[in-house]
């Protein structure tokens, strides 16, 4: 029988797209998909092998693409790269391969037409009734969710940098697909319709959304997943365990507690150091497990199952409820976690373990990089490399040689104007001694010159009986200043100094010095001195 192009059906969607594939026997179908290609197999009655292929329009995440089968048809799910980017057809070329049977009329863009949109919803929807169960569905957990409001009340967000509070609106939906904060794992992030969520945290059992906007408790929503700070947390998460796992079995080091961060994460080790040789040897055994390809499992057991006891754990919440959740690396590790994972340590591609730092009562903490951070953190040095290779002038292993030479030569710049400094500081204490009649007020500013500098001059000069108001630093910037002379004079004159140059200071003996943010001011304290004085002086 000649062979037929195969019907196909499919579905543009903000973040997948669905193909449908009419075949007469789909068992022995093989289905491949990679980052730029769809790829189709199977045999016939006479062993004489079918290949074909489609180069897909974009690249997408084949990690998280996956095939659902019934007795003749086969849907692939094909998670996009780019979200929310629409596929004006399947092919990357415009043009229709031989062996498939598509209408190019049904090649439509889902933005901007709400019409045609329900209408393949809906044919979505009957294209799932049809499908059987004979495979694992997709994971579909991270797109658009719909669920409904059950609370919504006014309340205030602690920005995590500090400042004022946020008002706001605390949410409880009736499900959600956001992880709150715990574990040692921050929140997802998404939006709650296009209302942006800014902090997910757990009350019992709610997880609760921060939000800047009221939602109507009651009503209908979608939510939706930032699915890149998800997929972050699932590779530094799952890494950890790795990680804690490997560094348990071949050192006997327990891990305490673990942190991550924006840029890196953090495991507390109970041991008082690490040798170069052991992190060599952790970070060799566990980039060995990503390369093996171990799956990553998710099970619930019963609080009271004696399985629970033989699993890793630091404890369970005091307000936990319901049965405990276990993730387990295939043959290394099984420990209970309510954190997100990926599902086979391939998804973590590498880790790269930084070094470790000193931690608290005798500990050590363990600095990592895992997935996409290492990608990430070998930009920016390639980046810096690059800069510094352009300002240097040489190759990058030359690098660390040429900035010890700059650091050498700027030391003793500095260590010569210094020297220069301190000269001219005599010589203008020398200029001021040696007029025949010196005032009772020295005002000097310079943009150039330290605390030191400052003092030499009042050393050389005295403050017996001459009040010196002496700044350094940039008019539009922050600076030093120095008011120094009688001692009743300094200690009654300092504080208002300081509060008119918008400054902090202290003194002693006659010397009131610090720093100020105002210096465009010098000319207020200058007169306000000046006043000092005449009230000062007999009246002739």
């Amino acid at each position: 029988m000649a062979r037929q192009p195969a019907k196909t059906l499919w579905y543009d969607r903000p973040r997948y797209v669905f193909l449908e594939f009419c075949v007469e026997d789909s068992q022995d179908v093989k289905v491949v998909i990679e980052e730029q290609r769809l790829v189709f197999s199977c045999k016939n009655a006479d062993g004489v092998e079918f290949y074909n292929e489609i180069n897909l329009y974009a690249r997408v995440n084949s990690k998280d693409s996956q095939e659902k089968r019934s007795d003749r048809s086969i849907t692939c799910f094909i998670r996009k790269w780019k979200e929310k980017v629409a596929w004006p057809r399947i092919t990357k070329e415009n043009i229709k391969p031989a062996w498939l049977s598509v209408d190019f009329d049904n090649w439509r863009d889902w933005e901007g037409d709400e019409e045609v949109e329900r209408a393949m919803v809906e044919q979505y929807a009957e294209l799932l009734q049809k499908v059987t169960d004979k495979g694992p569905p997709p994971a579909m957990d991270d797109l658009d969710f719909a669920t409904r409001v059950v609370s919504c009340g006014a309340a205030e967000l602690r920005p995590e940098g500090g400042g004022e509070p946020v008002r706001g609106f605390q949410v409880v939906l009736e499900d959600t697909i956001l992880f709150p904060e715990g574990g040692g794992q921050p929140d997802d992030r998404g939006l709650i319709g296009d209302v942006p969520v800014l902090r997910v945290t757990r009350r019992g059992a709610e997880a609760v959304h921060f939000v800047r906007t009221a939602l109507e408790p009651g009503a209908q929503v979608l939510l939706s997943l930032d699915w890149e700070r998800r997929f972050d947390h699932m590779q530094q998460h799952s890494g950890q365990h790795l990680i804690t796992a490997i560094a348990d079995l071949m050192f006997g080091f327990k891990t305490t507690s673990w942190e991550l961060g924006r840029q890196r994460s953090v495991i507390e080790l109970d041991t008082p150091s690490m040798t170069a040789e052991q992190i060599e040897a952790l970070e060799r055994s566990v980039n060995e497990k990503i390369r093996e390809r171990v799956p990553v499992t998710v099970r619930e057991l019963a609080a009271d199952d004696p399985e629970v006891e033989t699993v890793r754990s630091r404890g369970l919440p005091d307000d936990h409820t319901g049965p405990v959740r276990v993730v387990s690396i295939e043959g290394i590790d099984s420990n209970m976690c309510c954190g997100t994972h990926v599902s086979n340590l391939s998804d973590l591609q590498v880790i790269k373990l930084l070094g470790t730092e000193k931690g608290k009562k005798n500990k050590t903490n363990l600095v990592f990089l895992a997935g996409n951070r290492v990608l990430k953190s070998i930009e920016q040095s390639h980046s810096t490399e690059k800069a510094l290779t352009s300002l240097l002038k040489n190759g990058p292993g030359e690098h660390v040689e040429a900035v010890k030479r700059l650091q050498s030569s700027v030391k003793l710049l500095q260590k010569n104007n210094l020297n220069l400094l301190r000269d001219i500081a005599v010589l203008i204490a020398r200029d001021f001694k040696s007029k025949p009649v010196q005032s009772e007020l020295f005002v000097l500013h310079r943009k150039e010159g330290d605390s030191e500098f400052m003092n030499i001059i009042a050393n050389e000069i005295g403050t017996e009986e001459t009040l010196l108001f002496l700044t350094v630093g940039d008019e539009k910037e922050a600076g030093l200043f120095l008011l120094a002379g009688p001692v009743e004079a300094v200690e009654n004159l300092g504080p208002r100094v300081a509060e008119l140059l918008g400054g902090k200071g202290a003194g002693k003996r006659g010397r009131f010095q610090g720093k100020a943010t105002k210096m465009s001011q010098r000319g207020e304290v200058q007169a306000l001195l000046q006043e000092f004085i005449s009230r000062q002086s007999p009246e002739v």
